[in-house]
């Protein structure tokens, strides 16, 4: 039986220590904080729990593989709701627009907003986001190491015109252009490139794939989606896997060229055959699990860091115009908006706000409310953490733009208790990053196959979360977990110690 150390307890760090352990590995997992979940967090104000990272769930396939690895489901452990009601999007001249998942249903709204004509270019939209998806979900989100030839190679058929069909010579910016007319449509797609930490301006419109995801379906978790950290930390117990919290990793322990096991802060050395690093790439890159381990991150460091963010967690009330669960209030102009966050690096003057009023379904329009609710409110922010930038007067200066934009949108919010996030305060959590939170930014099209594999190349040393292939979000770092213990064992199948069985290009399975 092979021990394998798993350092990090986020997403990418629980999947790939319950795909390792189903297939006869023996696993730790050691996190530094005091929880489980990495980025997936939840905060305690007034009294109340609230979710302060991811707050909805795509893709659920990804997370379906690993409760399947454990020979379970995830609907045995989490109850999910399919939102109807995707968000509601508001803009400075007063017009809102509910984007549903029911493709028809938004149509109809759109129709209502803008004209027909914008609803039949919207149609139109979420095909070509279809085909999008469909040109690159096996060579690239479930390749080790997807390449030009990779994607090639799957799509035979197609030839050469598979990267006309992904759509990666164009910017996000200039291809939403060509399929809206309405500057507020243009504006509310473009938003998703954010969902990377980029800029639609710089990243390639292949990322309009988003678009279909969320028709494919966004979950909600009931009682927050801690609670799937709850579950994949219990069934991974279940399975032998050996937490350590507070538990901080001083060093990736190098001997002879390849992974020996880890120290702790305490000094405490633990031996291992392979260690899964479950944090930012940059933070190995830097030195901060030692000299040796760097080298096999050569490279990594954050040169075009993605976004961070502020964010509040607030217990209060909400008047004015009717809130739904997932609610976004535009920017009067959105490139200048952009533009401040990723080229001028500074806080927007009149920032995007996003608004998810955790106590309300995606079908609620009674407002005001009595009592107090939760809200978890974000606005974009440069990934300056480790400068202690923004300055403590620029963020007091952007919250109260924040809150203003959101009254001259027609909402008002009154804090009984509230918990800011900044970025030093990100930095603080994941080091290395300035607080950027989705890795490296998505811009140009070579961008997102330029991310680090599972494989370092130091030998015995695997990679997973937000900041490798295939990506940030809960899915995508839940693939890199998986994609991580897939490399290792078939790294090791020449010993026979692993029963697995894999395919190239798949996540091998027990």
């Amino acid at each position: 039986m092979k021990t394998v150390a798993v350092v990090g307890a986020g997403i990418g760090g629980l999947s790939a220590a319950i795909v390792l352990a189903a297939s006869g590995a023996h696993v730790d997992v050691f996190e530094r904080a005091p929880t489980p979940g990495g980025k997936m967090r939840e905060a305690l104000v007034a009294g109340r729990t609230l979710d302060v990272g991811p707050t909805v769930l795509t893709m659920r396939w990804a997370l379906d593989q690993v409760f399947a690895a454990a020979g379970t489901t995830l609907d045995d452990h989490v109850r999910l709701t399919r939102a109807s009601t995707l968000a509601r999007h508001t803009w400075v001249d007063g017009t809102t627009l509910d984007l549903h998942a029911d493709r028809a249903r938004s149509a109809e709204a759109i129709a209502a907003l803008a004209g027909r004509r914008e609803a039949d270019r919207y149609v139109e939209f979420c095909a070509h986001a279809k085909r999008i998806y469909d040109s690159v979900e096996r060579p690239f989100l479930r390749s080790q190491r997807p390449t030009p030839m990779a994607v090639l190679r799957e799509s035979a058929s197609a030839g050469l015109g598979i990267f006309a069909r992904i759509d990666a010579h164009r910017t996000m910016w200039r291809a939403l252009a060509t399929h809206f007319e309405d500057a507020r449509l243009r504006q509310l797609f473009a938003r998703y490139a954010t969902y990377s930490g980029s800029s639609p301006l710089e990243a390639p419109a292949t990322l309009n794939l988003i678009a279909h995801v969320e028709q494919e379906g966004v979950f909600v978790v009931a009682g927050g989606m801690f609670r799937l950290v709850h579950a994949l930390v219990a069934i991974a117990r279940s399975m032998g896997v050996m937490f350590r919290f507070n538990a901080e990793i001083d060093e990736i322990v190098v001997e002879r060229g390849r992974v020996a096991g880890v120290r702790l802060a305490s000094g405490e050395d633990v031996r291992s055959d392979a260690v899964v690093l479950n944090a930012d790439v940059s933070a190995l890159a830097d030195g901060r699990f030692g000299s040796m381990a760097a080298r096999g991150a050569r490279g990594a460091t954050l040169v075009d860091r993605s976004s961070s963010a502020l964010t509040w967690a607030v217990v209060g009330a909400a008047n004015g115009r009717a809130l739904h669960r997932h609610n976004v209030f535009f920017s009067a102009d959105y490139e200048r908006e952009v533009r401040e966050l990723h080229e001028d690096r500074v806080l927007p003057r009149d920032p995007t706000v996003y608004v998810c009023a955790q106590d309300r379904d995606d079908e609620s329009h009674d407002s005001p409310r009595e009592g107090d609710e939760r809200f978890f409110i974000i606005v974009n922010a440069p990934p300056l953490g480790d400068r202690a930038l923004p300055s403590p007067s620029e963020i007091d200066a952007c919250e109260t733009r924040a809150f203003e934009g959101m009254e001259r949108r027609g909402v008002s919010l009154q804090a009984t208790s509230m918990v800011r996030t900044t970025p030093a305060d990100f930095e603080r959590l994941f080091p290395s990053t300035g607080g950027a939170l989705y890795g490296r930014a998505t811009h140009g099209m070579g961008a997102a196959l330029s991310r680090p594999s599972a494989r370092a190349s130091t030998r015995g040393l695997y990679l997973a979360g937000g900041s490798v292939h295939p990506g940030a979000g809960v899915p995508m770092a839940s693939l890199s977990g998986q994609l991580a213990a897939s490399a290792l064992l078939e790294d090791f199948a020449s010993t026979r110690t692993y029963p697995t069985v894999g395919t190239r290009g798949s996540i091998s399975t027990p």
